[in-house]
């Protein structure tokens, strides 16, 4: 699968794992490049602590649209490692 977003491809991989319609790709898949760490900061109450990144591509920026849990709780473990994406960011096969 691949994470497109302003007509650039942010990530790739055929390793996905899919959570409530969200596909999250291992962060090894990601173009850094494109990747900005962000301030921002939400609580999920069964994945954990939630963390941003902005993309930025072409000059253009989207803040939070990629998001992660660097530490997620047990029932989330499966979730280790791994980026999802919205705000626009496109996941295609």
């Amino acid at each position: 699968m691949k994470a497109i977003w302003n007509g650039t491809v942010v990530a790739e991989s055929d390793d996905i794992v899919v959570v409530e319609g969200n596909a999250y790709f291992p962060k090894a898949s990601l173009d850094l490049k494109y990747f900005r760490p962000s301030a921002r900061h939400t609580v999920c109450g069964w994945r954990g602590v939630c963390s941003y990144y902005d993309l930025v591509v072409n000059g253009e920026e989207n803040c939070g649209a990629a998001w992660y849990f660097s530490t997620p709780k047990p029932a989330a473990q499966r979730l280790a490692g791994r980026v999802a994406f919205w705000h626009g960011v496109s996941v295609e096969p």
